[in-house]
Order: C-alpha cells, then structure tokens, then sequence
C-alpha cells in the first residue's frame, strides 16, 4: 500500500544544520519567496525551522545542481507537502503518456521534449530529497530513477511513433500503446535493464526492429527508418536544452556498433550473437529489459536468445574470460592501498564493479544450470546465489551491505553538480565538504567507513574462482619442451611422486608436441601450459602417479577435443584432484569424464554432498533435468546426458565418501526407476499418436533383480516384466491405426525396452533383461494380468518365485500398481514345502555353478560362498516361510538373513556371520563395478584399487583383503549347504 504521508513528515532528523554563509542567505531568500505566494505558504514553517530547513541547507551548502532546483518553491512545495511515492507515480504516469497531447494534436515533438526535461528535473529533486532525507533507502532509489528511465524512453518513443503513423510511414495497430504490434523494441541494458539506475547515469539502449513486420507500410523502408527512429530518440532524451537534458543515451551495447546502424534487424542479431556473440555479451544481456515499442516482441527475442546467455552446462569456459577481464580491471587501476582523495568507488580497490562482477560472472558460469540466477538485480542475485549454496550468508550480508554503501556515496557524488562521476574529490577541503554531504562529522570518519567497506568487498572478490594458475609449481622446475628433458624436471617429477619420472616427462612432452589428436589446438596448447603443473600435482597426490598419468594419457588419446575438459579442470581445483582420484582409482568414471566433461559440474554443485535417494525425489529431478525435449529423439538424447551425469555422480559420491556402497546402490536404483518411468511417458505419448488408447488399459512395469531390492551396481542391467490389463468386452484400441490389446502392449512394450537400450549420438543407457517374464524367452514380451497371475499360481517353477522375491512395481500408469504388488505378495507367500524348496534351491545353485563356474575368487556373485550363496538362501528363507511372516516379502537379502536368525531358521551366531559377509561382498562388488569395465582380475588392476577395496574390507593391503574374501565365502558356504541340507531333511 502506498504511504500517502506527505514528505516533509518523514524527513530524518540526522541533516546537521548548515554552517556556510551563502547556503543561510539561500535559505532566507527561498522562505521569502514561498511567503509570498499562497499555494506555497504553507511551506514557510518548515523552511524556518526542522528537518526540511537542514536538509535544503545542505543542498544550498553542497550542491549546485540541487540548489537550482530547490531554488523553486512551487516545486518545492508540490513536493515536500505530497506523499513521495504519490509524487513518483504522478511524474511516471505523466512522462509514459506525453504521445497522447501529440495524437490528439494538442502538442508536437518540441513540446515532449520541453515536458520531459521539465518533468526529469522535478523528479531529480524528488529522488534527493527523499534520498538524502531518509525517506528511502537505496534500493527504492534506484528502482525510483529505473521507473523514470522506463517512462522517459517510453514516452519519446511513443510520440516519435504516433508521428511517424501521422506522416504514414507506419500503421499503428493500438494507438493507445503506440508501441505495441509496431516490430521494433527498445532494451535497456546495464543497471537500467536491472533495474537500478544511478542518479546521473547514461542509458544502455539497443533498438531491435523486426523487418518483416506489416505495421511498416513499405517493408524496404524499415532499416532506414528505425535507424532514424534510434538517432531521433537518442536526440530528444539527451539534447542540451534551456531546460536541461533528460537522459544521455548509450547504444554501444549492440551488436558489433563499430560497423551496425544504430537500429539492429532482428535477424542479423540472432545471427551474430550465435555465431561471434562474446561473454561480456552474454554477460551484458543477463540485465537485457524490453522498456519501450513492441515489448512482448522484445520478450520473445530475449527467449530465444536465452541459450546464447545461459549456457546449458556450467560455462567454465567462461571463467579464462572471468580471469582476463579481472585482469583487465587490475591493470586499468592498478592494485596500490586504497587512498580516500581521488578514488574511484565504481572501478577502484573494492567498489561497485567489484561487487557487481562477483555476481554477474557467477550468474554467467551457473544460471544455464540455476534459473533462479538469473535475475537482474545484484542484491536479489546475492541472495540467490546464497540459497543455492554457491556463497556463504556472510559473503551476501556483507556485500549486500557494501553495495547499499557505496551506490548512495554514488548517488551522492552524482548530485553534486549532475555528473557522471563515481571519483571521489581529490582536495582535502572538498573531501571534507563531501564528507559533511554524506552524513559523516569529518573526512576521516568518511575515510575509515569507506575503507571498511572496500577491503569487505575486495577479500570477497579475490576468491572469485580464485587466481588464475601459476606456470610454476611449488615443487620445482616442470618444462616440457626444448630437444632434451629438462634434469630439474626430472628431479620435480620424482619429488611429486612419479616413480618413471623419465616416462611421465616424455608423456607430457608429447602433449606438447601434438601427439594427441585432442590436444592440438592453438586453445587447446594454451590451457595444457597452465595446466600442467597442477595436473602433475593432482596426479602425483593418487596413490598410483605413474598409472594415473599413463590412463590419462590413453583418455586424451581417446577424445576428439581436449579443451573442454582441461578448461574445467583449470578453473576448479575440486575437480582437478578428484579428476586425479578418478585416474587413480577409478578409471571407469575417468573415461565417463572423457566422452562428457560436462558430468563434473554437478560435483561442484552445492547439492553434492546432500543427495537423494528417495525416488519420489529422483523423479521430479529427472524430469526438472530432461526439461522440455523438442522431440522424442531429443527426450532420448536428453534421457541418456542426465543418466550418465546421475550415475557418475552417484558413482563421485561414493568414491569421495558421501555415499557408502549400499546408499549408492539405493541411488542407483532409484536413477534407474525414473529413467524407466519417464522412458514409458515419452513412449507412450507417441504410440497413444498413433494406436491411441485401448479402453480400460493398465500397466505395471516390474523391477526384479538388483533394481528390485535396490541394489544396483554402477553397471546393473535392467530385470524388468511388464504387465498389462484391459476390458476384455472392449480388446481394440481407439486410435487411427486400431490394434488388438495384446499386440498394442506387445508393441508398447518393444519401443519402451528401444528407447531404454538403442543406442544414440549420446550413447547407450541401460541393458534391458525381460527373461524372467512368464514362459521366458518363449512367452510373450509383456504379459496380461490375469495370465500372469494364473501362471504364477499353477505353472511357475521354484526358480521363478525366487526372481519374485526381488520383484516390485518401479513403473506404469499408476492404475495396476497396487494391484500387482497385492498378486506378488499372494504368489510370494503361497503355502510351501519348506524342504522341496531347499533341495530346488540347492540344485538350482548347483546348476548355476557347472554352467558359470564359481571358482573365480574375485567374482563376488558367482564364487562359491558369494553373493549367490547368500541370496539364494535369502530367498529359500522368504519363500518357505512368508506365509507366516508376512513381513518378509520385499525385503532385501541382508534384512531376510537378519530375519532369519530372529526367527530360528539360522543361529544367531550364522546370522551375524551371513549378514556381515553380505555387506562386506555386496561393498566389494559394488568397487568393482564403479572401478573397473568387465571381469575384475587382480593381477591387471591398478594397485590403488586394490588398495581402496582393502580399506573398504577393513584390512591392511591387498594380500590380506583376498585372504579375507576367501575365510568370508568359506564360512558362507559352509552355512549355505548346511542349513539347506538340514531344511531339506
């Protein structure tokens, strides 16, 4: 609601008095002048004495430029004795409609700009005395001034538009918003666009026009004209005039201004901003308004311009940029202590560029992945930037804090004589002066407040992305090129930990020599020379430098272009070392980061070390990640870049200790599940285009497996079964290529496992298994309902009731779900002979062992005593005994074990031994699979991860891990066939 209380009541108490001599004898003739008049009379009490008498004392004693307004006391009066926010409304209001005097012609051209300069000099006054009385704070002052830009851009171009429909160059499809179907628009850029303007600051326009638009009645005509409409409104807003000026126009933002016209065809800027558009381009669009002309047009643009701004990925590219332009700004200004006289608070040590640039190039870097940064307000993106994780509460206060400074110190240098100026006086007496204007008793109390303020922004600022990297390393001497090896690099090397020095030289030297395809570029040589000397120390802190460096090598050797990559890790120290791990330790999720660098940017999110495993949760980030595909190819393409990301960083998680092995295999499954539900969404919306929908139709897509007790691995396939119901009085589907049921969900059944198997231009996904359907390989590929239900009632062998126990809904339309869960749970816990199913499980194991084998020791499933062991008794346990416990069904093997020895079906000494050699197999596998692609042999695996697979063991070295695994399946083993045997009688 808007404070109607005039201003004059609101005044702050904190204006000293004047001192000067000419300001008192201003004051005097100012109270005379309003007494002599009867509309302005009532001003006289407050000019004798209180707030109002200080705050236009200080005027009088500090600033020209509001002298000569103040000076006036009609205005003055029609200001200090109205509401400021009502006196603000009214001059916007008036200054947007000034067209309407010119279409109803009552006035021309002339007189808008007469209006506006008038009206430009009232609001002037407004804004300071509200500003410098306390009535407003900074950020109401800046939305203020940003508010009357709007109005003064708008209404000139409104009047040169009605002019120009008067004159028929163009039609006007809504005179009254003359702007409005026209097919040009005008953005503001820079604080303007954001919304916060300074008190004497230039304008950032550019002027957009659309060639094609039919309100030109001579389509040829409109380049020349909107470049005349541009140079006509830039004349009537920054023109110099008995009444002043309204606002200096700027329309160097545009695209490439050394050789455009100053009004741009829409055309040719989406053109150049796809394909030579820059980052401090991208970086000044972030603030890009439309403010004037057709301004829904000006949306559309900025929207499709959106992925030229926001970048789909985090744009680390964009941060050697980030180091240039720091630089760039360093250099300019140089980097000596801050002295108080003559410093510039925008561009020097600490000041408003610094903050602004901290915000921005953060936006730039993040918001393609955060729309929430993508605001154009410094201080709401501060804020942003803190709840997403990427500052801490204190950097937002703190900078917040100096921003509100130094933009009303700004403000304050800028009323002085109506300057664009952030310099602060170089004199001691006008510092002094200016320090009175501020507030402040003296210059040095001025001094120390604003010296406090510059060393907060400049210690936040340093940290931005920190320093670009040394060419040195702290360990030595690294130079790779030259005809012979470097003997001090050599010495570097061995100290880093390279145990071949003499090898890891000749590697990097090949880099630089182009022996890698990938590391050819100009660009490319350029990042690898900054990036050396850290890679090295990243490599050499892993347990197995000289291996790391030898699978990087082979990473490099692999990719097409290495620039990407190597430009990520330079700027993120983070990334880097866990790069290095990764070489070291994990070379499967290296080479994930070989074919899409990209999947490193959600290690530095903030939400790394917080994730989720709920798959409620998962669903709703996968589908807020695969966003809104424009076709069914691109959802695939889109399925299989957020997949690989989900899982790599599940897989990041766990190797850098967030996840233990069975919470990465709860978040496996549960990327899995929302993959196979968002696949079957976007599959059927295109079958239900073609076949439409068969009346009644259900389905239920089972997970079985380790995707059933959410166990998965890094490299799991997919068990799944799909099930289906429909009305059988009702079997054909309704669309234009009607099908029988059973062949609608035969073919729905085959896209689904196609879109979850085929492989793309992004890659594969997942491998999908359906054999564990009813009949298997024989049986149909999706199964109806009740046929399901009847075959596993009569006709199921042992072993297919065994793959229920792992059975659940992960899939489907929602309607059969329950429905199929209540029938595995019926079939699971059917009434069994417990010693028929001990000796089916018994040989069924026995047949696993002479087709597969189980004499591989480092085979955690299939080995005698593995996991097989442990699932097949589970699952002898939950079938033989569901029943009557109920409770069971569903349950993953180590809690089924757990339960088995609460219940007498093992000792409670067997149960602790089969629990934990099921956690200590199921961690082991789980390293395996993240680690290493195909069968794990110990002889050919780095020793880093033999060493990790120890540690995860709780023994000492590999020899004593594999001495560990052997006593672990030995001991299962023996409990598995005993306690079969023993069931079986």
């Amino acid at each position: 609601m808007t404070d109607t209380t005039a201003l004059v009541a609101r005044l702050s108490d904190a204006c000293p008095t004047c001192s000067a001599k000419i300001a008192k004898t201003r004051l005097a003739e100012l109270v005379e002048a309003a007494r002599a008049d009867a509309a302005t009379a009532p001003l006289v009490p407050h000019l004798e004495s209180g707030p109002l008498r200080n705050l236009v004392g200080l005027i009088f004693e500090h600033s020209p430029f509001l002298t000569r307004l103040a000076s006036r006391p009609e205005r003055l009066a029609r200001l200090a004795l109205a509401s400021p926010e009502e006196s603000h409304a009214r001059i916007v209001a008036e200054q947007r409609g000034r067209f309407r005097a010119v279409a109803a012609g009552e006035a021309r051209r002339e007189d808008v700009a007469k209006a506006l300069r008038r009206a430009r000099a009232e609001h002037a006054l407004l804004v300071a005395l509200a500003d410098i009385g306390g009535v407003w704070d900074v950020d109401r002052v800046v939305a203020a001034l940003s508010d009357f830009a709007d109005a003064s851009v708008a209404g000139a171009a409104d009047t040169l538009l009605v002019e120009a429909a008067a004159a028929g160059k163009l039609t006007l499809p809504e005179p009254d918003d003359p702007g409005r179907g026209t097919g040009a628009v005008i953005l503001a850029l820079g604080k303007h666009g954001g919304g916060e303007l300074n008190y004497s600051s230039d304008i950032d326009l550019v002027v957009f026009f659309d060639p094609a638009c039919p309100a030109m009645k001579d389509p040829m005509e409109a380049p020349p004209f909107y470049a005349r409409f541009a140079q006509n409104l830039a004349k009537m807003l920054q023109e110099r005039t008995g009444e002043g000026y309204v606002h200096r126009v700027d329309y160097r933002l545009r695209p490439d201004p050394g050789s455009t016209p100053v009004a741009v065809a829409l055309p040719s800027a989406y053109s150049y901003y796809e394909s030579v558009g820059q980052n401090w381009e991208r970086a000044a669009l972030i603030k890009a308004r439309p403010v004037a002309g057709d301004v829904a047009l000006g949306a559309r643009f900025l929207e499709e311009l959106s992925p030229f701004i926001w970048r789909k990925y985090f744009d680390f590219a964009a941060i050697a940029d980030v180091h240039a332009m720091k630089r760039q700004i360093h250099a300019v200004r140089g980097h000596a202590e801050i002295a108080v006289a003559g410093h510039d608070i925008k561009l020097g040590r600490g000041g408003i560029r610094e903050i602004e640039f901290f915000v921005q190039t953060q936006q730039l870097v993040f918001g393609g992945r955060r729309p929430s940064l993508r605001g154009r307000r410094t201080l709401e993106m501060l804020a942003e930037l803190e709840a997403e994780g990427w500052i801490t509460p204190q950097a937002r206060d703190e900078l917040a804090a100096a921003y509100r400074f130094l933009r009303g110190i700004e403000h304050r240098l800028q009323m002085v004589a109506d300057e664009q100026t952030q310099r602060l006086p170089a004199d001691d007496a006008t510092l002094k002066g200016f320090a009175r204007f501020c507030g402040y008793k003296s210059a040095k109390a001025f001094g120390t407040a604003l010296t406090d303020v510059a060393r907060t922004v400049q210690k936040h600022y340093a940290l931005l992305f920190e320093e670009g990297p040394e060419l040195a390393s702290e360990a030595g001497s690294l130079v790779f090129t030259g005809a012979e090896v470097d003997p001090e690099t050599l010495g570097t090397l061995r100290k880093m930990g390279f145990r071949d020095p003499e090898k890891a030289a000749e590697t990097v030297r090949g880099w630089h020599f182009g022996r890698r395809a990938a590391i050819t570029s100009a660009r490319a040589r350029e990042v690898l020379t900054e990036l050396t000397p850290a890679l090295l120390a990243a490599l050499g802190g892993t347990a197995d430098p000289d291996g790391a460096l030898e699978r990087l090598d082979a990473v490099f050797g692999r990719m097409k272009a290495a620039v990407e990559l190597m430009t990520i890790l330079l700027n993120h120290d983070r990334l880097l070392t866990l790069f290095a791990d990764l070489l070291g330790t994990a070379p499967r999720l290296a080479d994930t980061v070989a074919r899409s660098p990209h999947v490193l940017d959600a290690i530095i999110d903030p939400a790394f070390g917080d994730p989720i495993v709920d798959e409620g949760e998962m669903l709703v980030q996968m589908r807020d990640a695969l966003g809104r595909p424009a076709s069914y190819e691109d959802f695939l393409d889109r399925t299989r870049d957020v997949t690989r990301q989900a899982t790599f960083v599940t897989g990041a998680r766990m190797l850098s200790g967030v996840f233990a092995p069975e919470r990465a295999g709860q978040a496996y499954a549960a990327i899995a599940q929302a993959v196979v539900q968002t696949s079957y969404e976007a599959v059927e919306r295109e079958f239900v285009a073609d076949y439409g929908r068969v009346p009644g139709g259900r389905i239920a897509i089972l997970g079985l497996g380790r995707l059933g007790t959410r166990e998965m691995t890094a490299t799991s396939d997919l068990d799944l079964v799909v099930l289906y119901d429909y009305d059988h009085e009702n079997r054909e589907s309704d669309g234009r290529k009607a099908v029988d049921a059973t062949v609608y969900y035969t073919r729905l059944t085959q896209r689904l496992v196609s879109a979850l198997t085929a492989p793309t231009r992004r890659g594969a996904l997942y491998e999908v298994d359906l054999r564990l359907r009813p009949s298997g390989r024989s049986g149909p590929v999706a199964t109806q309902f009740r046929g399901f239900l009847a075959y596993q009632r009569q006709d199921a062998e042992l072993w297919e009731h065994m793959a229920l126990t792992r059975a659940r809904v992960v899939a489907g339309d929602g309607g059969l779900a329950a429905d199929a869960t209540r029938a595995i749970a019926e079939v699971v816990g059917l009434p069994r002979d417990p010693a028929s199913v001990a000796r089916e499980v018994l040989a069924m194991r026995r047949l696993i062992a002479r087709e597969k084998g189980e004499g591989d020791a480092w085979d955690m499933k299939l080995a005698a005593g593995g996991l097989t062991d442990l699932d097949f008794l589970a699952q002898a346990f939950v079938l033989a005994h569901a029943h009557e416990r109920p409770g069971l069904v569903g349950l993953s093997p180590g809690l089924a074990l757990a339960d088995a020895g609460e219940a007498g079906f093992l000792t409670g000494d067997e149960a602790d031994v089969l629990v934990a050699a099921q956690a200590l197999l199921t961690r082991v596998f789980h390293w395996q699979r993240l680690t290493v692609e195909g069968r794990f042999d110990p002889k050919s695996a780095p020793p880093a991860i033999l060493r990790r697979l120890a540690a995860e063991a709780g023994v000492p070295d590999p020899a004593r891990l594999s001495a560990e695994l052997g006593e672990t399946r030995k001991r299962v083993r023996a409990i598995f066939e005993r306690t079969l045997e023993r069931m079986a009688g």
